[in-house]
């Protein structure tokens, strides 16, 4: 044998070292996820309870974008559903979960013009 029994017991290290060196190594796992929350995660929490505030305060005459893609002016509210006019008498109505986006009437410029 060419590793004496001593020279190999001698290797271990003490308890204190071996957890110094876990923490060591789940500190950037825990940066990580610090900085993954506040990049990520807080700002998206932020956009939907402003979405969520804007749909419950969404009345007549505001243009709605639906999830599905359909582009309206409302003419009725209700608890959970909205009537939206998409062209000249043509009225759908939506689940207010549905809205995407609420633009209060006259709230944007036309482009190009």
């Amino acid at each position: 044998m060419l590793i004496s029994p001593a020279y190999a017991q001698a290797a271990g290290g003490t308890a204190a070292d071996s957890g110094i060196a876990s923490i060591v190594s789940i500190a950037p796992l825990i940066l990580i996820f610090v900085v993954f929350y506040f990049l990520m995660i807080r700002p998206q929490q932020r956009r939907m309870k402003a979405l969520q505030a804007s749909v419950a305060a969404v009345k007549k005459g505001d243009q709605v974008i639906t999830a599905g893609g359909l582009v309206g002016k409302v003419t009725r509210v209700d608890d959970a559903f909205v009537e939206v006019e998409i062209a000249a008498n043509v009225r759908v109505k939506v689940v207010k979960a549905t809205i995407a986006e609420v633009t209060p009437p006259g709230g944007a410029k036309p482009a190009n013009d």
